[in-house]
Parts: C-alpha cells; sequence; structure tokens
C-alpha cells in the first residue's frame, strides 16, 4: 500500500463516522459493508478507497471536510492557501518542526506585539497576523504528518 494509504483511510473513516453510518450509506447509496471496506486496514481491502463523488456527498453535510483536508496535507496545501515565508529550506521530522513551530510562534507574537502598539490592530495589522497565523498552521500540519509517519 503506498505510504498515504492509512493516512486516507483513516479519514474517510472520520467522514463517516462524522455523518453517521446509516446516514453515509443513503447519501452515498452504498452498503455498510462497502463504506466499511474504504476505511478498513486489512490488506485484502489496502486497493480500496472512497470514490471522490462519494466524498464530495459526505462532504456536504459533514462537520468537516475530513478527506479533502487530509488530500491538501498530503501535497503540502492548507484549505485557505498561503505563501510560505520559511527562513530557511527545512528538512527533517518532528525536531525542525519543534524549532521552525518556535521561530513562527515567535513571530506571530512580534508581529501582534507591533500590532496593539497604539491599542489598535489595523486592517493591515490584521493580514499581517492572518499571513503569521496561516505560516504557523502550516508548520504544525508539517509536524502532523512527520509525527504520523513516526507512528505508522
Amino acid at each position: 500500500m503506498q505510504s498515504f494509504g492509512p493516512y486516507l483511510k483513516k479519514h474517510t473513516e472520520l467522514l463517516v463516522k462524522d455523518v453517521g453510518i446509516e446516514k453515509a450509506c443513503e447519501l452515498t447509496g452504498k452498503s455498510k459493508a462497502t463504506l466499511g471496506r474504504y476505511y478498513a486496514d486489512h490488506d485484502e481491502h489496502a486497493d480500496r478507497f472512497i470514490p471522490v463523488d462519494a466524498v464530495a456527498a459526505l462532504e456536504q453535510v459533514s462537520s468537516y471536510p475530513h478527506v479533502t483536508s487530509a488530500l491538501a496535507e498530503l501535497n503540502g496545501i492548507t484549505l485557505s492557501f498561503e505563501q510560505r515565508r520559511d527562513n530557511t529550506t527545512r528538512k527533517g521530522g518532528v525536531n525542525s518542526d519543534v524549532v521552525a513551530l518556535s521561530q513562527r510562534f515567535a513571530m506571530l507574537m512580534s508581529e501582534y506585539h507591533q500590532s496593539i502598539e497604539d491599542g489598535v490592530i489595523s486592517a493591515n495589522e490584521a493580514r499581517r497576523l492572518l499571513r503569521e497565523t496561516l505560516a504557523l498552521q502550516q508548520v504544525l500540519i508539517d509536524m502532523k504528518l512527520h509525527l504520523e509517519d513516526e507512528t505508522v
């Protein structure tokens, strides 16, 4: 199985359980057994994945786009796209993620401190804070993926 298989299966299970198995069957036209195969981690179901039209139908009623989010994370994309502004090219795993996380958090706090000096956060300051927050989110996504790689 590809390295992303267990990750996608886990998020497929989260999606089906978020919607509810009965409602998921109703929305997709699939049986409980078929839906179960899409997220089963047994070797005989390793090559079975939920069809994209079924994902779309389920994510319309779910509380969170679990599978779409997982696919975006696997491709290094956040659901609200942002440009990364790393100080250095990043290699490594969790240890380098912790360093990047602390650097990004420091940058966010610096932006916040500058923004509140006059007691008001302007629209431009809010945009800068949002960019830093999104960069911090991307570091957390990278860290999450590295941690999940270590648990597989």
